[in-house]
């Protein structure tokens, strides 16, 4: 996680806060203590206030309904690979409700234009 969070913060800079829900993944001293080392403040949520995270819970949501739900792994590699290629369908192709159902990333799918057409 630690790896995760600061390429992200290489590419778009460290934040002043990370806001976050109360799970184990937060409660972590060496998470917490690397954070406090760059400057960078929690902000938890209100425990059983999914509102206030909507974004994340919605796509969890639709992670195990839409993916989780109906797929066996193997392998971590075969997770790895499988979840990835679900996650660039989801960021880039695929129609959400909340954007009333245009593409999320429009710029990055553009149907094949056939000749004479």
């Amino acid at each position: 996680m630690l790896e995760c969070l600061a390429e992200l913060f290489i590419i778009h800079g460290t934040p002043d806060y990370l806001r976050s829900d109360n799970g184990p993944e937060f409660v972590a001293e060496i998470l917490r203590g690397w954070l406090q080392r760059l400057g960078v403040k929690t902000l938890f949520i209100e425990p059983g206030s999914p509102w206030e995270n909507g974004y994340i819970e919605s796509f969890n949501g639709k992670l195990r309904y839409e993916f989780l739900d109906g797929e066996i792994f193997d392998t971590v590699l075969e997770a790895r690979v499988v979840t990835e290629t679900w996650m660039r369908e989801y960021i880039t192709i695929r129609p959400h409700n909340s954007r009333e159902y245009r593409l999320p990333a429009p710029e990055a799918y553009q149907p094949l234009q056939l000749a004479n057409a």
